[in-house]
């Protein structure tokens, strides 16, 4: 009998990849979610129909609902939360509050799980911003660097906040845990309000000769392909020495900048475009890259997926689905 596992937020960008890895590897997936943000269109509609796969309509806010998701399940996955810099600076209250209580809902649920060996919760690099801001935050950043909070009256604050307030929960649940913190993870059905599918989205719309216009054109990141970070979420789950850790979840290099990434996204599409750079955005990090080095000792993984074929992926399947078609995206 194959091991069932659970994933909140499973019709989401890192669920629903993550979901089809795990089919493959021989384990029976339920998915539980809302689409208050996950959408559904062909590729989960063909996930769904799996018999390996089982899909739960279910707000986890409905503390009842959630604990009629049963008590066989071997690991939970707990990706759902309220999320988008949208919803995060016009619903802070929301945000800081549906968060924790989500969290809280999922954790007595795992309590009541008859064989439960990992509880990995999905954190944020956010939890890096107020560190960023007060003090000297080296980057790339290890897991071990004391957190922060930036100004508790602004909104981007909450998300960061009910992210770090769900790692201390996590900790002191006596579960066996992972927590993950995701570092710009991009790909196919991301969503476009991300920079990548907004600058291809952009690029496909423009004429030869047109210029984009793009913010924080000197800031730098370091990419992360979705089929690395599910590679890597899958040995967080089978790896012991992962548990009762805290572990970045990306690529350390190379970290490049915003306009080396439009550049690039560009290139993509084959056409003659130019670049207008506009100032930076507000909240936006100038840096942003994980120290991978404990990762990758625990996991002995390295990223296959460089940012060239990476984008690549992400042109044809947004060109495929959305951008041609007019099929659904996420936010």
């Amino acid at each position: 009998m194959s091991k069932r596992l659970l994933i909140t937020g499973g019709a989401g960008f890192i669920g629903f990849h993550l979901a089809n890895y795990l089919v493959k590897k021989g384990y029976h997936v339920c998915l539980a979610d809302n689409h208050a943000r996950g959408i559904v269109d062909n590729d989960l509609e063909r996930l769904v129909v799996r018999t390996e796969v089982t899909f739960f309509n279910v707000d986890l806010l409905d503390s009842v609902a959630v604990i009629s998701l049963g008590k066989n399940y071997d690991a939970i996955f707990h990706l759902g939360a309220i999320i988008g810099v949208k919803n995060v600076l016009e619903n802070p209250f929301n945000v800081l509050v549906d968060n924790t209580r989500m969290l809280e809902n999922v954790m007595q649920l795992a309590r009541k799980q008859l064989n439960l060996t990992r509880f990995l919760f999905a954190s944020t690099s956010e939890v890096y911003a107020g560190t960023l801001k007060h003090f000297n935050l080296t980057i790339p950043t290890s897991e071990n660097v004391a957190l922060t909070v930036t100004d508790l009256d602004h909104p981007r604050t909450s998300y960061m906040l009910s992210k770090i307030m769900g790692e201390a929960i996590v900790q002191h649940s006596g579960l066996p845990f992972v927590i993950f913190r995701p570092h710009n993870v991009y790909g196919p059905r991301m969503g476009m309000a991300h920079v990548i599918p907004e600058q291809l989205k952009k690029a496909f719309k423009a004429n030869a000769g047109d210029q984009l216009d793009v913010y924080s054109t000197e800031h730098t990141r370091a990419f992360c392909y979705i089929d690395d970070a599910v590679r890597m979420l899958y040995k967080m789950l089978i790896l012991d020495g992962c548990i009762r850790r805290t572990l970045n979840l990306g690529t350390e290099a190379p970290e490049i900048t915003v306009r080396q990434v439009v550049d690039a996204c560009i290139s993509v599409t084959g056409k003659s475009l130019g670049i207008r750079a506009l100032e930076s955005a507000v909240g936006s990090p100038a840096r942003r890259a994980p120290d991978m080095s404990l990762t990758r000792k625990l996991l002995n993984y390295e990223a296959r997926v460089g940012l060239d074929e990476g984008i690549t992926r992400t042109w044809d399947w947004y060109r495929k689905h959305v951008f041609e078609s007019g099929g659904p995206s996420a936010e």
